[in-house]
Parts: C-alpha cells; sequence; structure tokens
C-alpha cells in the first residue's frame, strides 16, 4: 500500500475522539465535546445536523490530484495535443484563458459527439490523471474527515468529473476504499456531455445509495460542484483553498465556504 505523508492529519486520535471505549475516556471527550461545540460556526453545525449521506467532489476536497507534477498544467498538456494533432482552433480564447480541461472536453463532446478526436483526448486526459495520483496530495484533515464521517454512520459517496479510475486508485492507496466503495462516480466515455455542472453523477450516486436528497450534503471546490449540487436538490458546502475559489464559489451562489477542513472534522466529532 502506498503511504502518502500525511501531514497532520492521523488516524488515531481522530477514530479515539469519535469512538470512545473505556470509561475512562468518557467524561475527557464529553467535556471536550462540549467545549468544541461552543466554539463552531453555528451555520456549519446546522448544515451538518442530520445529513446522512455526504458526496464529495475528489479533486480539491479530497486531494491535490496535480500536486506532484511539473508546473505545465494539465490544460496546456490539453491545448498541446490538440495542436500537434492539427487542431489547435477548435479551442475558444475563453478556453485557453480558463484552463479548464474538463469544460473543454464536454464542449468538444457537444460539438463532435463519440468521435475519435473527443475518445482519443478523453482517453489522454485520463492517462494524465492516472499518472498524476502516484504524487496527489491529500487534501489537509480529509483523511481523518472521511473516516470520522463512517465511524458516526455516514455514507459517503465520490462525485467527480475526474476518471472514476483515478479516484479509486488514489483512496486505495490512502487505505479508504471500504469509506466510498462502491459508490464512485467519476467521468465516463460514453457521457461526457453530462460533467458537472450537469448533477447526472450526483443523481446516479443518490439514486444507487437510495438517498434522501433533504438529507445528503456535497462538498466541492467549483462553481460546477455548486451548481450540480443545486441542481440534484442536495445542500453545498465549498471549500475554497484559496481567495480565487472563494470568490469564485461564492459567484456560483455558495451559501456556506471553508478555507480549511479542520471546522468541518471539529464540527463532525462534535455531533457524533
Amino acid at each position: 500500500m502506498v503511504r502518502r505523508p500525511l501531514g497532520n492529519h492521523h488516524v488515531g486520535p481522530d477514530t479515539h475522539l469519535v469512538t470512545s471505549d473505556t470509561t475512562q475516556q468518557t467524561v475527557p471527550v464529553a467535556e471536550e465535546t462540549q467545549s468544541q461545540r461552543e466554539m463552531i460556526d453555528p451555520e456549519l453545525i446546522g448544515l451538518l445536523r442530520g445529513t446522512r449521506v455526504v458526496l464529495l467532489d475528489f479533486d480539491g476536497p479530497i486531494c491535490r490530484l496535480f500536486a506532484g507534477r511539473p508546473a505545465l498544467g494539465i490544460a496546456e498538456l490539453q491545448e498541446r495535443w490538440l495542436e500537434s494533432q492539427g487542431l489547435g482552433e477548435m479551442l475558444t480564447e475563453e478556453e485557453r484563458e480558463l484552463r479548464d480541461p474538463h469544460g473543454t472536453l464536454a464542449r468538444l463532446a457537444r460539438d463532435k459527439p463519440r468521435t475519435d478526436l473527443v475518445m482519443a483526448l478523453e482517453q489522454s486526459l485520463t492517462a494524465q490523471e492516472l499518472r498524476a495520483v502516484p504524487t496527489a496530495w491529500p487534501t489537509p484533515y480529509a483523511d481523518p474527515l472521511i473516516r470520522t464521517w463512517c465511524a458516526v454512520g455516514v455514507r459517503l459517496a465520490i462525485t467527480t468529473n475526474n476518471s472514476a479510475e483515478a479516484a479509486r486508485r488514489y483512496v486505495h492507496d490512502r487505505g479508504l476504499s471500504g469509506c466510498f466503495e462502491p459508490h464512485i462516480y467519476g467521468r465516463e466515455a460514453s457521457e461526457l456531455t453530462r460533467l458537472k455542472p450537469d448533477p447526472w453523477s450526483l443523481q446516479r450516486a443518490l439514486n444507487a445509495m437510495g438517498a434522501d436528497p433533504a438529507s445528503t450534503l456535497m462538498v466541492g471546490d467549483a462553481a460546477s460542484d455548486c451548481a450540480a449540487a443545486s441542481a440534484a436538490g442536495v445542500s453545498f458546502l465549498g471549500y475554497a483553498r484559496n481567495a480565487t475559489k472563494a470568490a469564485a464559489l461564492r459567484e456560483a451562489g455558495a451559501r456556506h465556504l471553508v478555507t480549511d477542513l479542520e471546522p468541518v472534522l471539529t464540527a463532525v466529532r462534535a455531533l457524533g
């Protein structure tokens, strides 16, 4: 099993805070839980209370998929690939500026559905994502948050525009497969026009899990995640690791934002 650096999140103490199994631990944990509850944003507590299912975007809330790759971005690699095929003119100026490989792929899939070009571009993107998995960097506090949600009985799924296989390999390497499988819903070559903001991946998860949208929360870091959550009728928590992400999420209508997953972990512990 591949073990990447855990940073400031470690499994042992996190599990203890959720599941105390001795009388001696019960009082300190209860006291700490009460103290935590008083410090947590009441809006965050309100958002999380009653949540039975959590749908997590992959690249962002769970990890930074391309954190360990060279500075040449995935969108630039996509652009160069198209140019190598003599098709660079297919990219609009807006797409070149936004550098959103999933958005570009979805647009080309609409313009040239099921063509060899689109299939080859999707395969190239999948290859880049799979190559990035071994050097992906875990989002701080994501691992213990995932484990804690599992420990308190919340069911989890991944709903992503990335390759489902990339997400599957990453959570396997982190020892988190049991928290998600079989509910990992990613990009499919036959449905490239259904990428978020289309709610298709969320609806697949909801249907497969028999989940009530009213007790489901989506955690994502992009405007497309917020739009997909709204379309699926589920609550949304935005994760913004920088000011640019935060501004985009607010513009998309996100009412609840965190810049760090630690307060979410603290709230889940407090709610138990």
